[in-house]
């Protein structure tokens, strides 16, 4: 299995989401169906059943992250010097060349990305078109929409 990039939010949350899972909602599942068995018939127990399908989700959800966790190489944006050039876990300020408007995106790994908090996955079509370029440089973007330009402004490592 090849290393999954994340940064250390990232890993974070999603050891919090493993915690969570492993020590609240597991044994709240491992109760919920020792109650629906406690009520007699199983072939016809809805909340068995309910309960039953919460605890695949719940295992199958621990053994996703726990995967993901085993192949992550975490990154540290603070801690990064790439010189200036756009790399995963960078601060990037541009402007969209069409309408003149200043966005800001961070580049995460797919689990992390949210656009509406300005974190872009490494895989999206504009991270691609912004790793390695620097301050100054012009990314072009293939959207649905047709090509976008995105003039690099600043580059962080926050």
């Amino acid at each position: 299995m090849s290393t999954i990039p994340i940064t250390k939010r990232g890993a974070e949350k999603l050891k919090e989401e493993l915690q969570r899972l492993k020590h609240i909602e597991r044994p709240a599942v491992v109760q919920a169906i020792a109650e629906a068995r406690a009520q007699g018939d199983l072939s016809e127990n809805a909340e068995y059943d309910a309960a039953k399908d919460k605890q695949g989700f719940i295992e199958g959800r621990i053994n996703e992250i726990e995967g993901k966790l085993s192949a992550a190489k975490i990154i540290d944006p603070s801690e990064l010097d790439a010189g200036g050039k756009v790399v995963f876990g960078a601060t990037v300020e541009m402007e969209i060349e069409a309408t003149g408007d200043i966005v800001t995106y961070q580049i995460v790994g797919d689990d992390e990305a949210d656009l509406k908090h300005g974190l872009i996955s490494i895989s999206s079509p504009i991270a691609r078109a912004l790793i390695g370029k620097e301050a100054g440089d012009v990314a072009v973007v293939q959207a649905p929409g047709g090509e976008r330009n995105y003039e690099i402004i600043e580059v962080r490592y926050i």
